[in-house]
């Protein structure tokens, strides 16, 4: 199966810190990867590495080419988009509007004909990334209208609708309870069934063990672990890594 994303010995210095060392990481075609580790693991150092926005060592390839030198926005041209661990959200315009502000990719024709008093619409394509997430109902409707699992699903869509090959997901489970957490997996794990590459990065173990196809650990900036979520579950340098309350958590 060929791979979405490949990595070689990413390595990120925050001066005499290593932040990561050496990272060796990949998702397939079609598949949910997960990004765990324990706080100041290095999982967002990482993220911000692969999509240009720290200095890093190392070789980032996307479907086979090395972008090692293009800043973040052509990086995300080329198909590497990501979300915030922050969900920042346009309150006063609606959902679909939202979403309508980051699909934006105007051509100088497309800006021509704006000027003279003519707009593409766009709509299907934001359409169908709501449908997606199955947010299609909340398309008039405000962020603030929504709740916060809600809100995380339209930062989810709103990556969606730039046609990403890759999906990076940064702590998106962050401040949700429970039940928004579940559902929350549940649409990821829908969205990888329907062959959409994605990256999730997150503390929450049980979430990503849960929805997840393979399992990356990071411990201080170093990889522990890999494989599918029951052997990394099993694995005792992730165990040993979360001593405590999500060691009990592993071991269930």
């Amino acid at each position: 199966m060929s791979a979405v994303l490949k990595t070689r010995g990413i390595s990120v210095r925050f001066g005499g810190v290593h932040a990561l060392s050496d990272v060796d990481l990949e998702v397939p075609e079609g598949k949910l990867v997960g990004l765990i580790g324990p706080n100041g693991a290095g999982k967002t150092t990482f993220v911000d590495a692969i999509s240009g926005f720290v200095r890093y060592s190392g070789a980032v390839e996307l479907d086979g080419e090395d972008v090692g030198g293009l800043p973040p926005h052509a990086r995300a041209r080329r198909g590497l988009s990501r979300t915030w661990q922050s969900t920042e959200l346009f309150d006063d315009l609606t959902v679909s509007e939202n979403l309508a502000v980051a699909a934006r990719r105007p051509s100088v024709w497309e800006v021509a004909k704006e000027l003279f008093g003519e707009s593409g619409s766009g709509g299907d394509a934001l359409d169908r990334a709501l449908d997606l997430v199955e947010l299609g109902w909340a398309a008039d409707l405000r962020p603030e209208d929504l709740s916060q699992g809600q809100r995380k699903l339209v930062g989810v869509a709103r990556a969606i609708v730039m046609e990403p090959r890759l999906l990076c997901l940064d702590e998106p489970a962050a401040g949700l309870d429970t039940g928004e957490s579940e559902e929350l997996g549940r649409q990821l794990r829908a969205l990888a069934n329907r062959g959409h590459s994605m990256l999730l990065i997150d503390h929450d173990m049980g979430f990503v063990l849960s929805v997840c196809d393979r399992i990356y650990v990071l411990e201080f900036g170093k990889m522990i672990a890999s494989g599918p979520p029951d052997a990394v579950r099993k694995d005792q340098k992730v165990i040993t890594a979360y001593l405590g309350s999500a060691a009990a958590e592993l071991a269930t």
